[in-house]
């Protein structure tokens, strides 16, 4: 086959050339693409995907020992108007959707006004008017038209006329916030804790000293347009925070509460806490602390029990004997000289309670020493041993634990302050003894005189106070926290034996100052105190008088389970820890001797907090104004039915729903309230 060239190769070049036309326009037009279009397509990368935001995580919950939920996450809305359609791009799908709004708008927006009026009637119809008219004016793009909106009110507001068209075509959005709720209220809101309501922060509590693991990890997203419409991409899916499982006992804190707090009326106290703890684990089970804020009046505004730096007064006579028992420098059996109540000690009178009345006018015993709580036989004892060697003194208070600093996991927490003598004694004075043996000279939290008494009722073994038990994700226990023991034995077996002996005798001997503290059907061990406090200028000379009433002890004595100090601030006489602290501690022993029989825990609720649960069954066919059948459902979903029929609901434990007190079919009477009770399905 002849190869012609003369006709073949000019068909090659013109290929050639062809080509490199071509590709010389292709690299021309990237060039001016490049340089010259640049902003123009800069622009539209913006347009096509906007900045990458936050998912925020939802935080985990804090339940309670008993398993009922005291802080948990559940959203409420902004309900948002976006006005505009169009970008400098618009197509004719785009322009057609405009004039479809403007004109859906018109027609609907008093309709629509009116609507939302009947869900918020705290708005006028005229004031949705005008905000909707201003922001269609101004083409506004998120404008919001009512905050704090429930679950409940959100989906009712997707049937109103315009809105039911969707978000698409109107615009028309909610926006979901993530809110912190309380279903039992203020109960022990200063342990739990709470959260900033500018920016989610946590303040104070377990939601502070936890917030790391209870917040979780935020995801990230962008919006993107496809097809014509601004869609929402996620990048990174948010990591939920993890739950925690609390020491704490409704109904224990629910009686520890109303009890302190009726009795801080009854004397018109300043101040009152309660710290109830469980013996073997140091589990603390109750923990009040209420501020008089107004006659009558109290809250929980600081966590004083923790934080505060209280001088114990007589509740510290028992570490005291307990030292001199220890060192073997008195038996019980040894008699003390007290005199006509007052006693002279290196240039200062010290005086018991009774010594107006002349005292006891005679020599008493070690036993009596802590039964009557007399200063000057405890003061005697303890500055006749140790007077020479007082460092021998604190020496013994540390080896018992006290002074010993927990770690404890709230921020602020405060530590215990026991003063060590001084080689040269440039911080001691010849009182300084005396007067620190009945509990003055010495601050200490309420956290830890329960915790040396409730040493003293798990056979010397110190526990260190446990706030929380677990950490749980789902349901599953990620970790455990264990029983910190802080001294192994904080004296020997003999010593412990005459402590717990003693004390029996403090409440149950008929001439005990604790016998206020007793219950009938079982025997408490206990200790009275009564401290004249400093005024807010530092001075016990003001008028009334401020004095801190106590009592510190734990029960049955035979096999202890609880132990528990009740502490009460205070103005003016009359001031008795066994006669006003003590009653308070009696009434919640029984109560928690006897859990169940007084009151149910669930009673102590707040209905109106309602909370996300996972869904666990079909939603049921609902009728109007029938009660529907909620049995098996997640607690969110059930709280919608029911409330979606104007039932006002009242939940029990966790989980799915396990029972309804309002038999699924009867009639829904507006404002009834249905009582929920919920079990976790295995």
């Amino acid at each position: 086959m002849n190869f012609d060239s003369k006709r073949i190769i000019p068909r090659y070049l013109f290929v050639i050339i062809l080509m490199t036309l071509a590709g010389l326009a292709v690299i021309s037009k990237a060039a001016y693409e490049m340089f010259f279009r640049d902003k123009y397509w800069e622009t539209v990368r913006e347009r096509m995907a906007t900045q990458q935001n936050d998912i925020p995580a939802v935080r985990g919950n804090i339940y309670s020992a008993d398993g009922q939920l005291m802080v948990g996450s559940m959203p409420v809305y902004t309900l948002r108007m976006d006005f505009v359609v169009k970008d400098p791009n618009d197509s004719i799908a785009e322009r057609k959707l405009q004039v479809w709004r403007d004109s859906a708008f018109a027609a609907d927006l008093d309709s629509f006004c009116l609507g939302l009026n009947h869900l918020f009637p705290d708005i006028s119809v005229s004031e949705f008017r005008s905000k909707l008219l201003e922001g269609k004016r101004r083409g506004r793009r998120n404008l919001a038209i009512k905050h704090n909106v429930s679950y409940i009110k959100y989906k009712e507001s997707l049937r109103l006329p315009y809105a039911r068209h969707g978000r698409i075509k109107t615009g028309f959005y909610a926006e979901e916030i993530p809110q912190r709720q309380k279903p039992y209220g203020n109960m022990a809101t200063r342990t739990l804790g709470s959260l900033m309501t500018t920016n989610d922060s946590a303040r104070n509590g377990l939601e502070l000293a936890y917030d790391s693991i209870l917040r979780g990890i935020n995801g990230k997203m962008h919006r993107e347009k496809v097809r014509r419409q601004w869609l929402d991409k996620t990048d990174v899916e948010p990591v939920n925070g993890l739950d925690l499982i609390t020491t704490i006992d409704v109904g224990m804190q629910d009686a520890a509460e109303k009890i302190l707090e009726r009795k801080l009326k009854e004397i018109n106290a300043e101040i009152g806490v309660v710290v109830l703890m469980e013996v073997q684990t140091g589990d603390i089970k109750a923990i009040v602390n209420l501020t008089r804020l107004a006659p009558g009046v109290y809250a929980e505004v600081k966590n004083n029990a923790i934080t505060d730096l209280w001088e114990p007064g007589s509740t510290f006579k028992t570490a005291s004997m307990m030292v001199a028992l220890e060192d073997g420098m008195v038996k019980r059996g040894d008699m003390v000289d007290v005199g006509n109540g007052q006693w002279l000690m290196h240039g200062r009178v010290m005086k018991d309670h009774n010594w107006r009345k002349g005292g006891y006018g005679r020599a008493i015993s070690v036993d009596e020493c802590l039964m009557f709580s007399s200063n000057v036989g405890v003061s005697r004892i303890i500055d006749e041993h140790y007077h020479d060697h007082p460092e021998r003194y604190v020496d013994g208070l540390y080896r018992e634990g006290v002074g010993v600093p927990f770690d404890l996991p709230f921020p602020g927490a405060g530590k215990p302050y026991v003063r060590r003598p001084k080689p040269d004694g440039s911080n001691w004075s010849k009182t300084a003894l005396p007067w620190m043996s009945i509990g003055y000279e010495t601050q200490i939290p309420p956290i830890y005189t329960v915790a040396f008494y409730n040493a003293i009722a798990n056979n010397g073994r110190m526990v260190q106070p446990r706030f929380v038990r677990e950490i749980r994700r789902d349901g599953q226990t990620l970790k455990e926290f264990p029983v910190v023991t802080v001294k192994e034995r904080i004296c020997k077996p003999s010593t412990l034996r005459d402590i717990h002996a003693i004390l029996e005798r403090v409440v149950n001997d008929p001439l005990g100052l604790g016998k206020k503290a007793g219950c009938k059907q079982f025997k408490v061990c206990g200790k009275t105190g009564t401290a004249q406090v400093a005024d807010e200028h530092g001075s016990y000379h003001g008028s009334p008088a401020r004095y801190m009433v106590s009592f510190a002890g734990f029960y049955p004595s035979e096999e202890p389970k609880y132990s528990c100090v009740v502490c009460i601030k205070k103005s003016g006489l009359p001031a008795s820890g066994g006669a006003q602290a003590g009653p308070v501690f009696s009434e919640l022993a029984q109560f928690v001797m006897a859990k169940g029989v007084f009151r149910e825990a669930s009673e102590a609720a707040d209905s109106t907090s309602v909370f996300e649960q996972p869904k666990v069954a079909e939603m049921p066919q609902t009728e109007k104004g029938i009660v529907p059948d909620v049995r098996g459902l997640g607690l969110r979903d059930a709280v919608r039915l029911l409330e979606a029929q104007g039932l006002s609901v009242r939940v029990g434990g966790q989980g799915c729903v396990k029972s309804q007190s309002i038999a699924p079919g009867n009639k829904a009477v507006k404002g009834q309230t249905i009582s929920l009770q919920l079990s976790t399905k295995e």
